[in-house]
């Protein structure tokens, strides 16, 4: 009851509105339970509205609403990787991380169940769905590095891809091992594995090696490539055989 006595006023959701909200608690509820273990009634409790509601705003049942809050998570993912083309590559990169890792600390169950695959609920549409935010991460990246993407840019568009899938191997393996190392540890060695890939890439292709000298000569001299550069030598003086010396 309000001051005066009187209750307050019911404001009734619009079209959007609901589906908004049924998405946000289904995205909560498939975030830390398995997807086949969500049942529309769990949606509509958590909603705090009745089942018949939800089957109104998604007719095609459970597998409708999983798509959609797997079409709303994407979104979000795709975003992480949106960064203004300014400033050192590793910062925009070691930025993007941070919310990319903050989703898989948030969302840690639904992550794992959506990139490790298996669920009763996955579909050509699900898979076509992950894969879409794969390919637009990566295409984000190589507009950082501005590469283009023509017949001779194949391997560092296979760089960047395998950097990507690194990212989303280490994410799993973070989250098996009770989310260890702590998350800022995590993203300054993915941000240094990125360097390793595009300068060991760079060493046999012209195309990479070009999109490297760019990104690296803006780096700071005492910023993670430097870190990593200096990690680096002491190995490699201690493997000076190798080089006949």
């Amino acid at each position: 009851m309000s001051s005066s006595g009187t209750a307050p006023a019911y404001r009734r959701l619009s079209v959007d509105e609901r589906r908004s909200q049924l998405l946000s608690h289904a995205l909560d509820l498939f975030a830390h339970r398995l997807p086949e273990d969500v049942s529309l009634d769990d949606v509509a409790a958590s909603a705090g509205v009745s089942r018949p509601l939800v089957y109104r705003y998604f007719p095609g049942g459970k597998q409708q609403l999983y798509e959609a809050a797997l079409r709303s998570a994407a979104d979000r993912l795709e975003q992480c990787f949106a960064e203004p083309h300014t400033g050192p590559l590793t910062t925009r990169l070691a930025r993007a991380l941070d919310r990319y890792l903050a989703f898989v600390d948030e969302h840690d169950a639904g992550f794992m169940a959506l990139l490790q695959g298996g669920s009763v609920v996955e579909t050509s549409r699900t898979s076509a769905i992950v894969d879409e935010v794969r390919r637009d991460a990566a295409g984000q990246i190589l507009a950082h590095l501005e590469a283009a993407a023509g017949p001779g840019s194949a391997r560092l568009r296979m760089a960047v891809r395998t950097w990507i899938a690194a990212v989303e191997a280490a994410s799993l393996i973070w989250l098996d091992e009770g989310k260890q190392p702590p998350i800022s540890e995590l993203r300054d060695w993915l941000v240094h594995h990125f360097v390793a890939v595009l300068v060991a890439t760079a060493a046999s292709d012209p195309v990479t090696a070009e999109a490297a000298r760019r990104a690296l000569a803006m780096e700071e001299p005492e910023g993670p490539v430097a870190e990593l550069v200096r990690r680096v030598l002491p190995v490699v003086a201690d493997s000076e055989h190798l080089l006949g010396q």
